[in-house]
């Protein structure tokens, strides 16, 4: 880990396919999650049914593959920000969902928007049983 900088690491098996990795360190804030592409089953096989234009520049920093029958992630979904004072947070950014942080629900149909973060603080990007789930370190 990158002594300098937080990281988002993968919990679940899920998030860790989603990321792709184990953990993705945070060098640039705000960093912005949001879902690459819809999926559907077209003849019984799996293809995308929407997908991000390479010609358009991306509005996220890391792109999570949703495979689920209901999505959980929106195409931007949340993002991290860092405030004036080195604190953390998370903001939703008008997900369907929403993102659960240490329990609370943020985004999606609740009034609330933004939570803190702090060393050890799960998000969940989508609803609560959502399997994409994410541990937020900051080094110490």
């Amino acid at each position: 880990m990158d002594a300098s900088y937080p990281v988002l690491k993968a919990v679940t098996p899920e998030a860790k396919q989603a990321l792709q990795r184990e953990s993705i360190v945070i060098r640039e804030f705000p960093f912005r999650i949001g879902r690459e592409a819809r999926f559907a089953l077209v003849h019984g096989t799996l293809r995308s049914a929407e997908k991000r234009s390479r010609s358009q520049p991306p509005n996220n920093d890391i792109y999570l593959i949703d495979r689920g029958e209901l999505l959980n992630i929106s195409r931007e979904h949340c993002q991290i920000e860092q405030m004036a004072d080195d604190a953390f947070e998370v903001l939703d950014r008008g997900s369907t969902c929403g993102t659960v942080v240490d329990g609370q629900e943020i985004g999606g149909d609740k009034a609330v928007s933004r939570c803190a973060l702090k060393p050890g603080s799960t998000i969940v990007l989508g609803m609560a049983d959502s399997p994409f789930v994410f541990e937020f370190a900051v080094p110490a």
